[in-house]
């Protein structure tokens, strides 16, 4: 978990032989030259080729290395380790004994070994530092720094020192994540055919109840014992285990192992377990190194009160799926009583995080984008799915995870057939995420597919699998993708007493043995009035034991207590209010619940790690500085392009604001720049927030076009440019068409500043 390395360990002929200082080869540790991309623009800044030097050895991993493994340098340094000790006793025993003559020798040879040693040790910290620690920092910071320069998020209420975990996204980052949700209705809601919902975010207790939130939606936390200060235990663990791993070179290989396995098996320690590795490794509060105490469970929802009178409680959604299910029988009407079909809703979820942190990342309130797929548990199979099934992407399945190995590529096809993915309904999903996210910017090489570990799946699920995107946090899981089984319906079935239950037509009519349940209305008004209609939808929801006991009871004592949840209360039922009975009758048509598969989208968490893998950086003309640059697909690009009067012209003036007014109608977002600065220094101010084209108006009849990443420029008719941008950003074009049909053009290309 949260590794970067990835692929088989290579021992390289290292692990496998005793320390001998004379047979080393130091070119066994060399390590090999990456390899350099064509598409991608030259990264100069030193942190983001440190940190992409790890990445990189995660997506080549598969191919026979020259480098040897982590494992093989821990065992050389330590046998170096060893030798240095073992000389050093001699060197003392031969000064003890007088022994004059061996004695310089014998202090020269532990020089040697130290320098040996030291140098395996500046080995295993290369290998294990490569792309964390400082360079990693390193690298988030400039990101960072230049988010919040630009606007793209700032903390909230910033004037008053903020709040953790919330963020107020400025003028390009509500524009990049409005460009994201549309490319995600466009991508699943129309594509599939979806019925999009939008719910409160207040939800009744009752709801979440039921759904098991009140009870369970938990993380696990400790508390300084001293200052009360509180933290996530799992995270506890998990910064431990990291630091030893990147810092302490003196850990055997048993005890890295030892450590890559904890971090492998987090999610899925039990509370016990939890608690007793932080006592065993001595994890103590990181602010005041003060003890903490045994883990213990916190809700994470935010409790509000709906009305004055607070007596109805209430909270903040912590997901929107649970609008969804409540509306279950409506939409399924609405969909003309068909299965499969899907629902979505994007919209705000409240999570009253234990200790926020990591940015975007773990905040408190967020943006979702969730859907649910009903589809009959007894056919599982998708019709598209060959669509999808021939995708080859990273895949880390449990076995992998349990056995310490890494991520793997994997054939959709294979996974699903082999039932490494349950059924294919949910290796769709899997498949479309995949190309959601690629085609939003995301490194596909720093993407993987994460099974759920035993402890970490509910025990009602068929299969979870999460979408996972590296950035410099490590492993961020972006996407849940779960196939629920009937679990949701079936729970609010059961506390609402209304049937969310689906239809499927017999071919010929069949003869079965079936409960039926006839509750008397009349008997019911009576005795509970405006109740009346709860406690019959309560009664004929009823499952076929609890029918059967309450007909053995009333057939005992003539009446039972019966609980109607929606009333929150036990009533009284008599004989003759229900009717009871195993009758045998001809059936034309099957009654179920249908399963869910639920691909939940953290909205918030891909854009961060979208504007980590579109950063980079690449020298200005002087080389003197570095300059910062967001290569987002022009899907996503906040502003789709700019213009540019080259000079102040009254000529040049009035015909970009005709150009402009061209490119509103066309629906294309852009700006204006009629600023004094030079042309380059203006090309490299909007590289920044990612402008994946501009235009520069040099003429009242044509212009340039350049592309941000090549700084490729073309000349294009001044008529024809808004249909020219249209055509680049909606993607029914390349800049490479571009090329091939308009002349090129050479000029200040915004390397100036």
């Amino acid at each position: 978990m949260n590794s970067t390395s990835g692929g088989r360990r290579h021992t390289a002929g290292v692990a496998l032989t005793r320390f001998r200082p004379q047979l080393i080869a130091s070119s066994l540790f060399r390590a090999p030259k990456p390899s350099r991309t064509l598409d991608s623009p030259p990264l100069a800044a030193a942190a983001r080729r440190r940190f992409l030097a790890a990445t990189l050895s995660f997506s080549s991993s598969s191919m026979a290395g020259s480098a040897p493994s982590e494992d093989a340098l821990r065992r050389a340094l330590a046998e170096r380790q060893a030798a240095v000790d073992a000389q050093a006793e001699a060197v003392r025993s031969l000064k003890a004994a007088g022994v004059k003559a061996g004695v310089d020798a014998a202090v020269e040879a532990l020089k040697a070994l130290k320098i040996e040693a030291g140098a395996a040790a500046r080995r295993l910290q290369a290998a294990v530092g490569s792309g964390s620690g400082a360079a990693r920092e390193e690298m988030r910071q400039a990101v960072v720094n230049t988010l919040e320069r630009k606007l793209f998020y700032i903390p909230s209420f910033k004037i008053y020192r903020g709040v953790a975990g919330l963020y107020d996204y400025g003028p390009p980052g509500c524009a990049v994540k409005s460009n994201v949700l549309a490319f995600w209705r466009q991508h699943f809601v129309l594509e599939e055919n979806m019925l999009e919902v939008d719910c409160p975010c207040v939800t009744p207790e009752v709801v979440l109840k039921a759904s098991g939130h009140v009870e369970k939606f938990t993380d696990l936390m400790v508390k300084d014992e001293k200052t009360g200060t509180c933290y996530r235990a799992d995270h506890l663990l998990k910064d431990f285990c990291k630091d030893k791993l990147e810092k302490d070179l003196a850990l055997s290989p048993e005890t890295a192992a030892e450590f890559k396995h904890v971090l492998a098996v987090l999610d899925d320690l039990s509370p016990e377990q939890l608690g007793a590795k932080i006592k065993e490794y001595g994890i103590v509060a990181p602010d005041t190194k003060n003890p903490v105490s045994a883990p213990y469970p916190f809700n994470l929802m935010f409790q509000t009160y709906i009305g004055p009178t607070g007596l109805s409680v209430g909270y903040m959604r912590p997901e929107t799926a649970q609008g969804i299910f409540v509306n279950f029988k409506d939409l399924y009407n609405y969909n003309g009583q068909k299965l499969p079909f899907a629902a979505a809703q994007i919209g705000q979820a409240f999570r009253n995080e234990i200790s926020p942190r990591q940015g975007l990342l773990r905040v408190r309130e967020f943006t979702l984008a969730e859907i649910e797929h009903f589809v009959d548990p007894e056919d599982k199979s998708h019709p598209k799915f060959a669509d999808v099934a021939n995708l080859e992407f990273l895949m880390f399945p449990r076995e992998l995870q349990l056995s310490g190995e890494s991520a793997k590529l994997l054939k959709l096809a294979d996974a699903v057939s082999k039932g490494t993915v349950n059924n294919e309904t949910l290796g769709y999903f899997i498949g479309r995420v995949y190309l959601f996210l690629t085609r939003l910017g995301i490194d596909k090489s720093r993407l993987r597919f994460r099974q759920h570990l035993p402890n970490e799946m509910a025990h009602y699920a068929a299969d979870c699998w999460d979408a996972e995107i590296e950035c410099s946090y490590g492993w961020i899981e972006c996407v849940g993708i779960a196939d629920r089984s009937a679990y949701d319906l079936k729970a609010h079935s059961e506390k609402s007493g209304v049937p969310l239950v689906a239809y499927a037509k017999f071919s010929r009519p069949k003869e079965v043995e079936k409960l039926v349940i006839v509750p008397s209305k009349k008997d019911l008004g009576l005795a509970f009035k405006g109740n009346q209609k709860m406690v019959v939808e309560a009664l004929e929801a009823m499952s076929e034991k609890e029918a059967l006991d309450m007909k053995a009871a009333l057939e005992s004592k003539g009446e039972t207590n019966f609980q109607v949840c929606m009333l929150g209360k036990d009533v009284v039922i008599t004989k003759k209010m229900v009717s009871i009975s195993m009758e045998k009758k001809m059936e034309h048509q099957r009654v179920f619940t249908p399963s869910v598969v639920e691909p939940s989208f953290g909205i918030g968490r891909i854009i961060y790690c979208l504007f980590e893998h579109s950063f980079y950086t690449r020298p200005s003309k002087s080389e003197e500085e570095q300059l910062n640059v967001f290569r987002f697909p022009p899907i996503v690009a906040p502003i789709k392009c700019t213009v540019f009067p080259l000079v102040k012209n009254p000529e040049f003036d009035d015909a970009a604001k005709l150009l402009a007014k061209e490119l509103t109608a066309a629906g294309i977002a852009h700006i204006i720049d009629t600023t004094a600065i030079s042309i380059g220094r203006r090309y490299a101010r909007t590289d920044e927030i990612g402008v994946p084209f501009a235009v520069t108006v040099d003429s009242a009849t044509e212009v340039t076009i350049r592309e941000r990443d090549s700084k490729q420029q073309v000349r294009v008719g001044i008529n024809e440019v808004a249909s020219v941008v249209k055509q680049l950003t909606e993607g029914q074009s390349t800049w490479t068409d571009v090329e091939f049909k308009y002349p090129s053009h050479i000029g200040p290309q915004g390397d100036q500043e």
